[in-house]
């Protein structure tokens, strides 16, 4: 077995190896359903027709998979620059003073607790066989695991705001419109919960924990948006 095929067994029995995507995917599905719902509560409580409903929610749906996966998009890509000026730093360092170079991996593996003869050898072995892959693991702490992927960020961010919001879009069109924010607020915690479960058990943390903090956080946003839906409310026939 190749030590490629070995990391990737060993990552398939650990779970930081997706939290890239699945925080992407979470934060995206999560905000499709709260976003959406809110918008579809908000005016579901100041207005007795289903039309206006509807059109809010169709347009907070479309809008906010579009800004959250261009501003995942933005966001990934800076931190994308940042990882890739820091490595051409670190190659320039690495030709103009290997000598130091050596001392601050050998530093650094003293830190992390071998003994200073141990250190210096590693880091001369590590040197030798990929100098700036080493100091980019170690000094800069970039790896395959954490590197920046804007494109994947942004296709899991915005594919999943778009499956999370058509959940309550969905019920805007099929369910009854009398006390529809109730139905909205019930499905959608329901959602919520369904995706916070799934999203812990995918990431290997706390499922109980993980669905009473995207339930309470929902329910807050969701009655104050009711709350603002029935003080504002106003006829939008």
């Amino acid at each position: 077995m190749s030590k490629e095929e070995e990391l990737e067994n060993y990552l398939e029995n650990h779970y930081i190896h997706k939290s890239n995507w699945l925080r992407a995917a979470v934060l995206g599905a999560n905000d499709g359903i709260l976003s959406t719902s809110s918008i579809a509560i908000g005016v579901a409580a100041a207005s007795e027709f289903r039309e206006p409903v509807i059109l809010a929610t169709l347009a907070g749906l479309v809008a906010g998979a579009l800004s959250m996966a261009a501003g995942e998009y933005v966001s990934v890509s800076s931190q994308t620059d940042v990882e890739k000026a820091d490595i051409e730093r670190e190659k320039q360092e690495l030709i103009e003073m290997p000598e130091l170079e050596l001392q601050r991996l050998a530093e650094i593996y003293e830190a992390r607790g071998l003994k200073k003869e141990t250190a210096l050898l590693v880091a001369h072995e590590l040197t030798a066989y990929d100098a700036l892959g080493a100091h980019v693991r170690d000094e800069l702490g970039i790896n395959e695991i954490s590197q920046a992927k804007p494109l994947q960020a942004a296709l899991a961010s915005g594919a999943s705001f778009t499956v999370g919001g058509a959940l309550p879009f969905l019920v805007t069109l099929f369910l009854p419109v009398k006390n529809m924010e109730y139905w909205l607020y019930a499905l959608a915690i329901l959602f919520l919960a369904f995706l916070g479960a799934l999203a812990a058990k995918t990431g290997g943390s706390n499922v109980l924990k993980a669905v009473l903090r995207v339930t309470f956080w929902g329910t807050l946003a969701m009655v104050l948006t009711a709350i603002v839906g029935h003080v504002f409310g106003v006829n939008l026939a």
